[in-house]
């Protein structure tokens, strides 16, 4: 048998510094450009992730993410410089297997359904003086529901240390996201710099979640309690032992930061696209008025297939060599699964830059090419319910709404850091409806 050798996608003829800087400063347009010429797989030279190979293919991304975890893990750096090392996005082999089976159960079946109320409460609340006939943006209404939908959520009641993280979190997802991409100082140079803002906010946040882990635990209706943090001080590892509450509490962050700015930024990606689809929008709006959703869960499905908010999922080759389809990558490589591209891959998704709902009405998507919420054993923990809050948001909003559409141009992209938002802000015009 051939002894495999290392055999690497083709790689622009470019200065690692230069990669680096255009990556940096626009790394959809980077990936987009590099795609055209390269096609299914290419290699760079990054900061952060250093030498890494971008999939742009289906069938390579699957490979990727069903791959043994062992040989290909969790991508580094991750998100976990800012979430903390407690947090999912940390661990790694059966640590994070572990971590997961604790994270499933509140995010899935009849749990998630103890939630529609809230989200259609908090929808209301935040639509109840929306202008009309005036031109406004949606995506930081999009971000105060998804904030206190994730907050009542997660701590299941509202009071003052609420009030507080309502406050402290939105500042801090803006800024953390920003710093994510870039490399971490070795040292915070003081509490006005960035690092050191991020520092002070996350000592403020620990300490809010200190007090609300004590107000649970001497709560007479704990044992009742269907919040996320009360089911997370309940739940056990297969040895008996508990989660500790430095990993509560950076588990507890992932979710208000995971779960506020991805589904909002989404929701503020459906307005804007809807409201140039007269058709489809006023088919979601008769749907709306009735107990049906299968075409509001295809628009979701193409808004989020359209206009990716994460563009790649990241692994980490742990293998002295790992085989990609033709391709063998050596150990310490970065491979990033480049989501937005394979979403416009042709043979997937015919005609691929098309906003078509129909396309997935009574279809079920490729889970291989349909990937906004990554893929394999680290696919997001929160996939169904961030789906159902669109759900109801949008339903929330067309039974109540009239939508103006608009023939103008699209809006551009907008990096916020991690996430991809409209420039814009997903603007749109509303009427209230009278019946």
């Amino acid at each position: 048998m051939d002894t495999l050798r290392v055999k690497l996608p083709p790689a622009p003829r470019i200065p690692k510094a230069l990669q680096g800087s255009v990556f940096t400063l626009s790394r959809r347009r980077t990936i987009e450009k590099f795609a055209r010429r390269y096609g299914k797989a290419f290699t760079l030279d990054l900061p952060l992730f250093g030498r890494t190979v971008v999939v742009t293919d289906p069938r390579l991304a699957k490979q990727v993410f069903t791959a043994n975890p062992d040989a290909v893990g969790n991508i580094q750096p991750n998100l976990s410089r800012v979430l903390g090392p407690g947090s999912v996005f940390a661990l790694d082999g059966a640590d994070h297997r572990r971590r997961r089976r604790l994270l499933t159960p509140p995010f899935h079946g009849k749990s998630i359904k103890n939630y529609e109320q809230i989200i259609e409460e908090e929808t209301l609340h935040e639509t109840a003086d929306w202008p009309e006939g005036e031109e406004f943006e949606t995506l930081e209404p999009m971000m105060r529901i998804t904030l206190n939908v994730i907050l009542r959520a997660v701590f299941g009641a509202d009071g003052a240390e609420l009030d507080e993280l309502r406050r402290l979190i939105p500042p801090w997802v803006t800024l953390s996201s920003r710093l994510a991409v870039l490399p971490t100082p070795k040292r915070t140079y003081g509490r006005y710099s960035p690092w050191g803002q991020v520092a002070e906010k996350r000592r403020r946040y620990d300490a809010l979640v200190d007090t609300l882990i004590n107000d649970a635990e001497a709560d007479p209706s704990f044992d009742d309690r269907t919040d996320v943090l009360a089911m997370m001080l309940r739940s056990t590892y297969e040895d008996g032992s508990a989660m500790s509450r430095q990993d509560i509490g950076d588990e507890l962050l992932t979710l208000l930061a995971a779960g506020h700015e991805t589904t909002a930024s989404t929701l503020g990606w459906a307005f804007e696209r809807l409201s140039r689809h007269p058709e489809a929008l006023d088919a979601l709006a008769s749907e709306a008025d009735t107990d049906d959703n299968e075409l509001r869960q295809a628009t979701i499905l193409e808004v989020q297939r359209t206009t990716t908010v994460i563009d790649f999922a990241g692994r980490h080759v742990y293998a002295p060599l790992f085989e990609l389809g033709e391709w063998v990558i050596p150990q310490g490589y970065s491979i990033l699964v480049s989501i937005s591209e394979i979403h416009r891959d042709a043979a997937a998704f015919p005609d691929p830059g098309k906003f078509d709902p129909q396309r997935f009405v009574g279809v079920r998507p490729d889970t291989n090419a349909w990937i906004p919420f990554g893929g394999g054993t680290r696919r997001c923990v929160g996939a169904a319910f961030a789906n159902m809050e669109m759900d109801v948001v949008l339903r929330t909003i067309l039974r109540h709404f009239i939508i103006e559409t608009t023939t103008s141009s699209g809006e551009k992209w907008h990096s916020r850091g991690v996430a991809f938002t409209p420039k814009n802000g997903g603007r749109i015009v509303v009427h209230r409806r009278t019946t």
